[in-house]
């Protein structure tokens, strides 16, 4: 797995800085109190895709997805305590925020989806296992910069490639998920 250079690295945190959305979320990030917290996907990566078409940043994002890690509480009504709390530190922004426990998701990924999901180590797992390889991405506040988790680098976001993941060899789901993203971006492409 690739690292991102530091300046491709340093180019897609400035890039998905430029959502106001996600930026005000980042701001809050302490008030959130997320036990090995991310704001992951497609907050990010959209952004950069529509810097690049020319729209704006929040242009047709419909949520900001946020990964922790709490093994001690599995739950699903601890979860949506969680839930809870984001949404009141974070309701003023007038945006879809989810956040999801990675520690639980194998516990309900198959009935969901159709198909076995592991138990997982800790968020930067679920990072690791979205459908498109170039979307595993995850970024949080760290001290007084940022902390960019991307297991296959950012080029593939900045060159608009789709790659199945093989994490999460799902095929439909797979195709399913790059339509989606091409309406939205033509010029995505798909890569074998």
């Amino acid at each position: 797995m690739a690292d991102p250079s530091p300046n491709a690295q340093s180019r897609f945190i400035a890039q998905a800085l430029r959502n106001p959305a996600s930026t005000a979320i980042l701001e809050r990030w302490p008030a959130l109190a997320l036990p090995d917290g991310w704001l992951v996907a497609g907050c990010l990566f959209q952004t950069v895709w529509n810097l690049r078409s020319g729209r704006a940043p929040q242009d047709g994002i419909k949520d900001w997805d946020l990964f922790y890690f709490d093994a001690a509480d599995l739950s699903e009504a601890g979860e949506q305590a969680v839930q809870s709390r984001v949404e009141a530190a974070l309701h003023d922004l007038g945006i879809a925020v989810e956040a999801k426990n990675q520690a639980r998701v194998h516990l309900w990924y198959e009935a969901f989806f159709g198909h076995p999901y592991p138990a997982l180590r800790d968020a930067r797992d679920g990072i690791d296992r979205f459908l498109v390889r170039e979307t595993c991405v995850g970024l949080r506040p760290d001290a007084d910069d940022w902390e960019l988790y991307a297991p296959n680098g950012v080029d593939g976001i900045a060159a608009g490639t789709l790659t199945r993941n093989p994490l999460t060899p799902h095929g439909p789901l797979f195709d399913a998920k790059a339509a989606s993203y091409r309406a939205r971006w033509p010029w995505l492409r798909v890569v074998a």
